[in-house]
């Protein structure tokens, strides 16, 4: 039985890319609409505008849960990413459209309880220890279930759609944290993505947006946070500037507007006008870790923590 309109199904390709509309998609987009997608092609191919426009909503990492609400007979489907809350869009998690092909069922081997998460940047699964490479592209952040012990330094996953197990290196894994984490753990991930170009509704070291930063470093540790900046900074808790520390999070708005900007603190603020943050930064089109200029400064509201 295949994907079913009205029941769980499980993200089947290291990255699926979720899209505000199947008629958003352009001629570039392409490699990211297979399966397997190959999402490293696709983000070199676009220029730096096409980096920040387009119908991208979000991205799900191999594994993840969606709901699938709508299949329509040209291969798409309306998903509920239920592993990224969004509150204001819908309050069972992120909504929006992928390719059907890069779904798989939800079977008893894919609902195994993920208890490890992929801890290097990028890594492949492979068919057999040191053998033939079946997926290519698995990221940071990708929860996993064991499928029985390490042999020789290679460890077996469950993997959606597939009967058999395959392998990656055990160094590239750890075990999901079940302990709230430390401001030393969230900024020595953080700092691993520095230098990785922004993509607007990225959720990888391939390409990232500023909200998508912070749910991808807490995710890699063991919280699910909101995948939106205005959520993240609702859903965590308010801090009075000046009474932020490292592992915060500041957050931005033009008057009148809705938070549009999130990015993690990363030195105790020098008041009144010297504060710290490793964000992805949109006009830099990277992220980068930075004293907050003069502009930036201006549109700050508030400081949060998760």
């Amino acid at each position: 039985m295949g994907v079913q309109q009205g029941a769980e199904a499980v993200v089947g390709v290291a990255i699926a890319t979720l899209w505000r509309s199947p008629n958003a998609v352009r001629p570039v987009d392409a490699p990211a609409l297979g399966a397997p997608a190959d999402v490293g092609a696709w983000v070199a191919g676009l220029d730096a505008d096409q980096q920040v426009s387009g119908g991208v909503l979000s991205q799900l990492l191999l594994g993840e849960r969606v709901l699938v609400t709508e299949l329509r007979p040209d291969g798409w489907a309306h998903v509920v990413a239920v592993e990224q809350p969004a509150a204001r869009l819908d309050p069972r998690g992120y909504p929006g459209w992928l390719p059907v092909a890069q779904l798989a069922p939800a079977t008893p081997g894919t609902e195994a309880t993920p208890q490890l998460v992929v801890d290097a940047t990028v890594t492949a699964l492979y068919a057999t220890p040191g053998g033939q490479v079946i997926l290519s592209g698995v990221v940071l952040g990708t929860r996993l279930a064991p499928a029985g012990p390490s042999v020789h330094g290679w460890c077996p996953v469950h993997t959606p759609g597939r009967a058999e197990p395959l392998w990656l290196p055990a160094a590239h894994l750890a075990p999901v944290p079940t302990t709230p984490p430390t401001a030393e753990e969230v900024l020595t991930v953080a700092t691993r993505l520095v230098d990785v170009g922004y993509l607007w509704g990225g959720l990888s070291a391939y390409g990232i947006d500023c909200s998508g930063l912070v749910h991808l470093v807490w995710r890699r540790l063991g919280v699910t946070v909101p995948r939106d900046a205005d959520d993240q900074a609702t859903a965590a808790h308010p801090l009075e500037l000046g009474a932020e520390r490292p592992g915060d999070l500041y957050s931005f708005a033009r008057p009148g507007g809705r938070i549009h900007h999130i990015g993690i603190v990363t030195a105790p603020p020098r008041l009144p006008d010297e504060r710290r943050m490793l964000h992805a930064c949109h006009r830099h089109r990277r992220v980068l870790a930075e004293r907050l200029p003069a502009e930036r400064t201006a549109t700050l509201v508030g400081g949060h923590r998760i």
